[in-house]
């Protein structure tokens, strides 16, 4: 038999050294660890050393720095923050058997869900079940992902990850986007006729990271009308940020339609970035199950997708690699 076995884990692993060590991982050293758990110093640096002396491994690399999780210590943090968000949404699901349907949703958003998506599933919830309370994170998928495999997000929406991000995770295709140029109403190329890209390389923009997907296919675009991809670039994913440069100067910006069309003063221009398109959905992490709260979240997400497809006149996508929804009364 292995030796870290199941009986081996259960017989020395206490919740109280999960929360520990994820503390202490979060915050970079044991002072901070067991501060923020209000545990006194050498008690934590006591628990730490009887966890690893119990499973014989050690976990964390010490220096006047701090602490660094070793790889067995990555992997007990990874699988222990798993651990820690079950018992939460255990918690979550008593509280709602005693109370009726309530709890927190921890809800990561990408650039192509935060305008149109993710604010009508908010005010549709919000209406049917108040008691469901919502934390919303913003950010590009680099950054939301490591919360969603730790359990610490329990759903991200936008547009969905390439192939090499999917391992451990669960994706549901909503409906599809396109990607348009956004300028302000007057802007000086409003008024040119039969635009075309290549019109439009020594313009400065605002995109998205060149470490996203989206930047990557519009980079494309461009190179598949022969154009090297404008090098004038200013990478925000930022909603506020890229409005208020756009109103306020004659930049240009590529973002999902849905996006730009939801944002007051802004027109699309009559130029087509060949290729450059969004799958919006949800992703879930494969191996855990949604809190009734986040299920009956995911629900109201799957009514105002219906919607917006057939504002869009699309069918539901043949693409959707599993469903999220689960019936919840």
């Amino acid at each position: 038999m292995p030796k870290f076995h199941e009986n081996f884990l259960l017989g020395r692993l206490k919740l109280r050294q999960l929360r520990l060590l994820t503390a202490i991982a979060d915050e970079g050293t044991v002072l901070k660890g067991s501060q923020a758990l209000n545990i006194a110093q050498p008690a934590a640096t006591k628990s730490i050393k009887e966890l690893e002396d119990a499973l014989g491994v050690q976990l964390f690399e010490r220096s006047s720095r701090g602490v660094t999780p070793t790889d067995f210590g990555a992997v007990m943090i990874k699988h222990g923050k798993l651990i820690l968000a079950q018992l939460r949404h255990a918690g979550e699901e008593l509280q709602s058997l005693e109370e009726g349907l309530s709890g927190r949703v921890h809800v990561g958003t990408l650039l192509a869900a935060s305008t149109s998506l993710l604010p009508r599933a908010l005010a549709r919830l919000r209406e049917r079940r108040p008691g469901i309370a919502v934390t919303v994170a913003e950010g590009t998928i680099d950054r939301l992902m490591p919360g969603l495999r730790t359990g610490d997000i329990d759903v991200v929406l936008g547009r969905l990850p390439e192939y090499r991000e999917r391992e451990g995770l669960k994706q549901d295709v909503l409906y599809l986007d396109t990607v348009s140029i956004m300028v302000r109403a007057g802007h000086p190329l409003t008024q040119r006729a039969a635009l075309t890209l290549a019109d439009l390389v020594d313009q400065a923009w605002v995109m998205p990271p060149t470490q996203t997907s989206l930047r990557r296919q519009i980079d494309q675009a461009f190179r598949h009308e022969d154009l090297e991809p404008p090098l004038d670039v200013i990478e925000s994913v930022s909603i506020l940020t890229n409005h208020a440069l756009l109103m306020s100067t004659d930049m240009v910006a590529a973002m999902p339609h849905q996006v730009g069309i939801g944002q007051a003063g802004l027109v699309a221009l009559p130029v087509t970035l060949e290729g450059a398109s969004s799958r919006i959905g949800a992703t879930t992490h494969a191996n855990v199950e949604l809190s009734a709260a986040a299920a009956y979240f995911m629900d109201v997400v799957h009514e105002v997708a219906a919607e917006i497809r057939s504002e869009l006149g699309q069918d539901q996508p043949a693409s959707a690699e599993g469903d999220t929804r689960r019936q919840t009364k």
